[in-house]
């Protein structure tokens, strides 16, 4: 089968590779779809990924084309999303319910073969079976939903709360779904790309800007989340937090980001700084909530790539081009 492989960090290739074959509890997908995001670079950097040559490709969902001889509930020709989380189930972490932190933590994409490709494999307990009417090429959006519904789970949620989203990328625009579906008040976004923060107006957010020091709130923000990672944004989205309000860092930054914090203001304005890692217990529940119509994939989804431009498509994510990019192989 033809898959995307990360030859070494920097270097992407389109090359033939052995079919997967499934174990006795797992499966073979045929991708409809696999979506590009910002691990999909730092695996490229060469961050993330344990060892290389790797395919990538965490986000995706497909046709199932094989079964192993112990799978039940599945067959040949549904149409299923995959959890990529690959938790060990017997550690300290995974034993108190917290799969997301497994000391020995692994995830189809990152540290085995992915969705960019022909073919992948993948086990019975991470499927989800996708409704009749929800397309499998657009429930490759159910990954990044769970993510998305895994930072709300961290969140204290009540009515009438502020919201201030720094990036109006793919995450940013779930978070300010979710965050309207929440009791939000007000969802503020910031980013720079005007394109994007015309997709967040598009979405309706009360307010599009590209700086924070533009909003009226004198009282800050109760709940302040970054999507971006970047150092300058979560500086800036510190000093925006209310007083007993939550920032939430939710951007993946690179290893090396540093941000200096000022703890007497912590203190004295009662403010919780958290954070929310990929995926806990939110993949199902971010398949129904697509499914009922949380995200109108037309929106999120702005470009198709087929395999053989994988490495065009990366290119245009990393260049902040469009939204949610799909490989179609």
């Amino acid at each position: 089968m033809r898959a995307a492989v990360v030859v070494t960090p920097g270097t992407i290739a389109i090359e033939e590779v052995p079919d997967p074959t499934p174990g006795p509890t797992d499966v073979v997908v045929k991708p409809a779809a696999t979506g590009i995001c910002g691990t999909d670079l730092h695996i490229m950097d060469g961050e993330f990924a344990p060892s290389f040559p790797i395919v990538p490709g965490h986000e995706f969902a497909g046709e199932i084309v094989a079964v192993g001889s112990e799978v039940s509930g599945y067959a040949v020709g549904d149409h299923v999303a995959v959890d990529p989380s690959l938790y060990c189930g017997y550690c300290y972490y995974c034993k108190r319910a917290r799969g997301n932190q497994c000391e020995n933590w692994a995830a189809i994409g990152v540290t085995v073969s992915g969705g960019a490709a022909e073919f992948v494999a993948a086990p019975m307990a991470n499927l989800f079976k996708l409704p009749s009417h929800l397309a499998a090429k657009d429930a490759a959006l159910i990954e990044p939903l769970s993510c998305a519904v895994r930072g709300f789970d961290v969140l204290p949620r009540a009515m009438a709360t502020s919201y201030l989203i720094y990036g109006s990328g793919t995450m940013g625009l779930m978070m300010l779904e979710l965050a309207k579906r929440a009791g939000a008040e007000s969802v503020s976004v910031v980013d720079l790309n005007p394109a994007r923060l015309e997709t967040a107006k598009r979405l309706g957010c009360t307010a599009a800007t590209t700086s924070a020091a533009e909003l009226d709130a004198p009282r800050g923000f109760d709940v302040v989340i970054d999507c971006t990672g970047a150092e300058a944004a979560i500086r800036d989205g510190l000093s925006r937090v209310g007083r007993g309000g939550t920032y939430l860092q939710f951007g993946v930054s690179s290893y090396d980001a540093r941000v200096a914090i000022e703890p007497y203001e912590i203190y004295r304005r009662e403010i919780t700084i958290t954070g929310s890692m990929a995926v806990l217990h939110s993949f199902d529940r971010a398949g129904q909530l697509l499914a009922a119509g949380v995200l109108d994939p037309s929106i999120f989804v702005s470009h198709r790539f087929p395999l053989s431009d994988y490495a065009q498509a990366l290119d245009q994510f990393r260049a902040g081009v469009g939204r949610k990019i799909l490989i179609e192989p």
